[in-house]
């Protein structure tokens, strides 16, 4: 019997039959007798991705590579396997590879006419030969399907890691920026908050109150450090308290701190001003009522209402001039300091 009429394999033998993409030499036979030979150099671009197709091809010598793109493994076909059977199977079926030859050589090219004259001719063989076709495509479905859950897999994991990263370099950027003891910005974060502001524009009207806990060394002396970052705390606390969402409270270093505020006018300013010394004398006074170690002490406050055209030196020296004259009158209470008077 000749090659080309021989019964079809049984399907029995092994499921790798099933699947295989290489023809077996009966099918091979069958091919070359009634497909087109085409020679084929290496660089030659058989299709491209997408381009409809209605021909199949088998490798009769040489190589070709199909490149499927999207980060998918290339493959890389030899002597009697084929490729592009959907388009013959299906009709101007979309490629879903490009198809290049890397290796001279020649190919069988079966279009549906040539497919037709192949069923009329060995129907049982070809028969096999579709349902290998069919499991295969299957196969390779089912292949991307995995890749795809692995690949969303590993994009979850990526995102989860990018979300974790984030949330620690947001929480390392926090911690360079924040004060541990009182929570406050740090002269540091004040700094990047003045450049971000800068960056984005300044609002035009602003206010500086410097804060410094009067006899604070002797807190620390009579009753301790503990008691000394307990005090710190609770100036820090009304700071958090007077201030609003576009105000920043921060410690600038040891006892001293700074309050900068949206404010256009010395009223608006002197109120927040004045809030932070009463509160301190009333939580005085409630310390002193049950003879207990002190919660805060007196507050001197310098206060000024400065230029957003110019920078942090000049609005602390502003405002350091006004504590400067709290602190010498007695402190526990407010100064304002006037721009003029300051350059006077």
């Amino acid at each position: 019997m000749p090659a080309g009429d021989q019964a079809a394999p049984d399907p029995a033998a092994g499921p790798t039959n099933l699947v295989a993409a290489v023809l077996t030499s009966a099918e091979f036979d069958l091919f070359a007798r009634l497909g087109r030979e085409r020679r084929v150099v290496a660089g030659e671009v058989l299709f491209r991705r997408g381009d409809p197709g209605t021909t199949m091809y088998v490798v009769a010598s040489g190589e070709v590579e199909l490149d499927f793109g999207d980060d998918l493994l290339a493959k890389r076909l030899g002597p009697c396997e084929f490729f592009g059977e959907l388009g013959l199977l299906i009709g101007d079926h979309a490629r879903s590879a490009d198809a290049t030859v890397t290796m001279d050589g020649a190919l069988l090219e079966l279009s549906n006419s040539e497919f037709e004259r192949l069923v009329d001719r060995d129907p049982g063989l070809v028969s096999y030969f579709l349902r290998r076709a069919i499991m295969r495509v299957v196969a390779n479905e089912q292949g991307l399907i995995r890749r795809l859950r692995r690949r969303n897999h590993d994009l979850q994991a990526a995102l989860d890691h990018l979300h974790a990263t984030t949330t620690q370099l947001n929480q390392t950027e926090e911690m360079v920026r924040t004060d541990d003891l009182t929570g406050l910005y740090n002269r540091r974060g004040l700094n990047l908050h003045l450049q971000e502001s800068r960056a984005i524009g300044m609002p035009e009207a602003l206010g500086l109150i410097l804060v410094d806990c009067d006899r604070f060394k002797q807190v620390n002396d009579d009753h301790g450090h503990l008691v000394g970052d307990r005090v710190l705390q609770s100036v820090a606390s009304i700071l958090r308290a007077v201030s609003g969402p576009d105000d920043i409270a921060c410690r600038l270093g040891g006892d001293e701190f700074c309050l900068l505020v949206t404010a256009a006018s010395r009223d608006e300013v002197m109120r927040f001003a004045e809030y932070i010394v009463r509160t301190a004398r009333q939580l005085m006074e409630l310390s002193e009522d049950h003879h207990s170690a002190p919660t805060i002490c007196p507050l001197s406050v310098g206060a000024a209402l400065v230029d957003p055209q110019l920078d942090w030196n000049d609005w602390y020296a502003l405002a350091d001039g006004a504590l400067y004259r709290a602190k010498r009158l007695g402190g526990g209470r407010v100064e304002w300091q006037e721009p003029a008077a300051a350059t006077a």
